[in-house]
């Protein structure tokens, strides 16, 4: 597991470095639009996309709340599921975290924040209807998992990149259509294309990268919760019935949706192409398999 973490910590900086190019690449459809031969349009687009992106990991933990409609609690709003996470962070040693309560009959959880200082953890009104105890721990045990490998700091800013990617292609379709830039009319057509082919091709690289960093952190973030209980088969069952009962959230956003430990969307069979989660029948399989119990 720990050849894991340096794994997915060795792929984050690879990744992120994917998306600058792409940022880049995106960049210098435009420069080539304008004829701008400073590629002062260029520098902008990657600074630009980069001081969105360091705004994002300072706000994302913020941000991915209010998406959520969470409400923070205390232990004496909800003794039990705030005993349960004291509990699982006495065990690991980590700080301990701002709890969060969201009244959405749909089980789910996620965490979020920059590093274990600043994480938050939060669990809907569903989880807690349909989930014994020692599930309930599993399903926090995992969301921790996530706050200890630092896949919550990767996250937000893998989430701040792909809006950022999204952002910068809306403006260069918008700019190929609305503008004749620095060249002449017969090539327009062309520039339309590009516009185009960045607009559509640029977000869906970048949902794929997306979705595969937060598959293998799910994967990850189930080993550890498993680790942290000793109890692989509690968090298995846990999986079991949040794909059995599992539903929309009541407030879905896709942008936040690889911060959940179960999808909030519930896609169809096309979306599940980009899906950020693994099969839960696997990780279930992966959890029985792993030999971390007693």
């Amino acid at each position: 597991m720990y050849r894991a973490i340096a794994a997915n910590k060795r792929n984050t900086i690879f990744i992120i470095a994917l998306f600058l190019l792409l940022i880049g690449g995106l960049g210098l459809v435009a420069n080539y639009m304008y004829n701008d031969s400073s590629y002062s349009i260029l520098i902008g687009t990657v600074i630009g996309a980069i001081v969105y992106t360091v705004i994002q990991y300072f706000a994302a933990g913020r941000q991915a709340v209010a998406m959520s409609g969470a409400r923070q609690i205390e232990k004496r709003d909800n003794p039990r599921l705030y005993r349960i996470v004291e509990n699982l962070v006495i065990t690991t040693g980590m700080p301990m975290p701002k709890i969060y309560l969201i009244d959405d009959p749909a089980p789910n959880a996620f965490a979020a924040g920059r590093d274990p200082k600043h994480a938050i953890v939060a669990a809907t009104t569903g989880l807690l209807d349909i989930m014994d105890d020692s599930e309930l721990e599993g399903v926090m045990a995992h969301e921790l998992g996530h706050v200890k490998n630092y896949d919550i700091r990767v996250t937000t800013i893998v989430f701040g990149l792909v809006v950022a990617v999204g952002i910068i292609a809306d403006i260069l379709l918008r700019m190929t259509f609305f503008s004749r830039g620095g060249r002449n009319n017969n090539s327009n057509a062309i520039f339309l294309v590009l516009g185009l082919a960045a607009m559509i091709i640029a977000p869906i690289v970048a949902g794929v990268v997306q979705a595969a960093v937060s598959r293998q952190r799910e994967y990850l973030a189930d080993a550890t919760g498993a680790l942290t209980t000793r109890h692989p088969e509690a968090l298995a069952s846990a999986l079991e019935k949040l794909g059995a009962h599992g539903r929309p959230m009541q407030r879905q956003n896709s942008t936040m949706a690889h911060m959940w430990i179960a999808d909030p969307t519930r896609p169809g069979i096309i979306d599940r192409l980009f899906s950020t989660h693994p099969p839960i029948a696997d990780r279930a399989k992966r959890l029985r398999q792993s030999g971390l119990g007693f």
